[in-house]
């Protein structure tokens, strides 16, 4: 039986970063290549690299730690002369293969910490950051909260670097409440939509090599680069941010998830009409149990009466660490016991509502800040999916329960198989999508690859649903669960009312086998979510990086570019 803790970070750099440093090993001596000629002066060594989830663990990979843009230049250009790749590398937050491929493992390829070198935050005036790429989401936000800025919604953890939050569009939730107004700097899509500038290093046409390149909003490039993927390297930003606001949220645990996913027009407590109301909120319903948990945020000035105030981040701790009880049924269904689901779910359920209670979270007050980061290292490490479904605000109640029928009935399918193959919660978030102008800037080019770009033909669509479905790592038929439930996604949402697109950052192109196997959703479907401004994107990103120094075979695949000569014996 493995250990209970298995799927828990421990503490310290290295769980949080993703990557345990080897004993020094003998150059070539176990088949692996050395670099040849790297750059002096700069750290090189042997590391293991595991993604968020581990469900991506490689014992042995190269990784370097620049402290100077001149380095990393170097780097770079280094890895084109010989025929080798590089990656950037932040905290490995992550569960898809942009940095790692586990399907087709590149040795010739040299990850790049960006934590050590290329962190740090500056104003560049009131309402704008100047942020390196390997800078946490919340040293930024810690940052810029002392300079009395915020946002208005971000991803949960605090351990993910810029560089890779914009890379992938990384998102919160929320969308604007009855009657809300506008703020300066505030936008309601993803943190990729902040963009003002950025940094990178591109291929110079002129000078015949690789250099430092600052891009703005205002350059057709910028749309490409703005979530790249992986497919460059971002070095640092400039980021919109606002003016900072308090945020009061509270915690429903008594509400079924029948009642908060009825039709439009069932009565009782909707999902839309808390978004009304605030929005702003996150449903994480846990499997085989009745009552999601709701959490809604409404922008308040002023502490209200009952709410407690927190002066940091992080306040649900009996989310971040498993109970003794959780974590011997984790052990179980890993073990080979996935029909202990049900009581899994009703545990973690009951640990929700007994911690809210005793860590007096249910209302909780204070800086934007600390109200949005709520997801530590030390959480259960799971697998999830992830899609957004961009629709009309008016039509979103219908698509959240249309698809919580959807899992329900094929949940119920494959329990009557006597399978389970969802073990971890569904999570729901809404947002609005990522136009342009929300920066103020005159010219603004829209992020072309990003999941809540909007699209030209529907501009009625205003929002997206996040839909995420969690399970341990290898549990038995997850991945024919996730085939299923993603074809019906992608056929359901393909007309005048709404259109699917992958979460780059979760599981998707699922086949019986696991996710990133289907040719179809990978090489055909996830392209054709994004209309035209998917090659567009895809050709500017191979034009400022020629040599293919940032490529990936996982991008090659979904790109559909063909591997460059010499590159066969990857």
């Amino acid at each position: 039986m493995i250990e209970r803790r298995t799927f828990l970070a421990a503490s310290g750099a290295a769980a949080i970063g993703g990557w345990t440093r080897l004993a020094p090993a003998t150059p070539g001596s176990d088949g692996v290549p050395v670099p040849p000629g790297f750059p002096g002066g700069i750290t090189l060594e042997r590391e293991r690299f595991q993604n968020w989830s581990r469900g991506i663990v490689v014992d042995d990979l190269w990784t370097c730690r620049p402290t100077t843009t001149a380095q990393l230049v170097r780097i770079v250009n280094w890895a084109a002369r010989v025929g080798w790749r590089v990656r950037a590398r932040g905290y490995s937050h992550n569960w898809s293969p942009l940095i790692v491929d586990p399907l087709k493992l590149d040795r010739k390829v040299v990850l790049i910490d960006m934590t050590v070198g290329f962190t740090g935050a500056e104003m560049v005036d009131d309402l704008s950051v100047r942020v390196k790429a390997g800078t946490s989401m919340e040293s930024m936000l810690g940052y810029i909260e002392s300079q009395g800025c915020g946002v208005t919604s971000c991803p949960a953890p605090g351990d993910l670097t810029i560089g890779g939050v914009l890379a992938i569009d990384g998102h919160g939730t929320g969308v604007p409440a009855s009657g809300e107004g506008d703020t300066a700097g505030r936008t309601w899509g993803t943190m990729s939509n902040r963009v003002i500038e950025l940094t990178v290093i591109a291929w110079d046409p002129g000078l015949g090599r690789y250099a430092l390149r600052t891009v703005d909003r205002s350059d057709p490039d910028s749309a490409a680069l703005m979530v790249g993927l992986g497919r460059s390297l971002v070095v640092e930003a400039v980021l919109r941010v606002e003016p900072n606001h308090n945020l009061r949220c509270e915690s429903w645990t008594s509400i079924s998830g029948a009642e908060l996913f009825a039709a439009p027009g069932s009565g009782g407590r909707l999902f839309a009409d808390f978004l009304a109301d605030s929005g702003r909120a996150e449903a994480i319903w846990y499997p085989f149990t009745a009552n999601p948990w709701l959490k809604v945020w409404t922008v308040e000035p002023n502490r209200p009466f009952w709410a407690r105030e927190v002066n940091s981040p992080f306040n649900y701790p009996f989310s971040d660490n498993l109970s003794d009880e959780a974590a011997g049924l984790v052990d179980q269904i890993v073990g080979g016991s996935p029909w202990l689901a049900p009581t899994f779910g009703g545990v973690m359920y009951a640990a929700t509502v007994l911690g809210l209670t005793f860590d007096f979270a249910y209302d909780i007050w204070g800086a934007s800040k600390n109200l949005l980061l709520y997801v530590r290292p030390t959480t259960l490490r799971v697998t999830a999916n992830g899609y957004a479904i961009l629709t009309r605000r008016a039509n979103m109640q219908q698509v959240l329960h249309d698809f919580v029928q959807k899992y329900e009935s094929l949940i119920q399918e494959y329990r009557d198989r006597d399978e389970y193959p969802i073990n971890g919660p569904m999570e729901i978030r809404v947002t609005g999508l990522d136009h342009a102008e929300d920066v103020g800037l005159t010219g603004a080019h829209e992020a072309a690859l990003s999941a809540v770009r909007p699209d030209a033909a529907h501009p009625e669509w205003d929002v997206a649903i996040w839909l995420d479905l969690l399970t341990l790592p290898g549990t038995p038929s997850s991945g024919s669960f996730y085939s299923e439930l993603e074809a019906w996604l992608f056929d359901r949402h393909s007309d005048d009312d709404a259109s699917c697109r992958v979460e780059w950052s979760k599981g998707w192109g699922y086949t019986p086998e696991g996710p990133w196997r289907s040719d179809e959703v990978v090489g055909d479907l996830v392209p054709a979510s994004l209309g035209p401004q998917f090659d567009t994107a895809t050709s500017t990103l191979a034009r400022l990086d020629p040599h293919e120094v940032f490529m990936s075979d996982f991008l090659d695949r979904l790109m559909n570019t063909s591997p460059r000569p010499g590159m066969s014996n990857r």
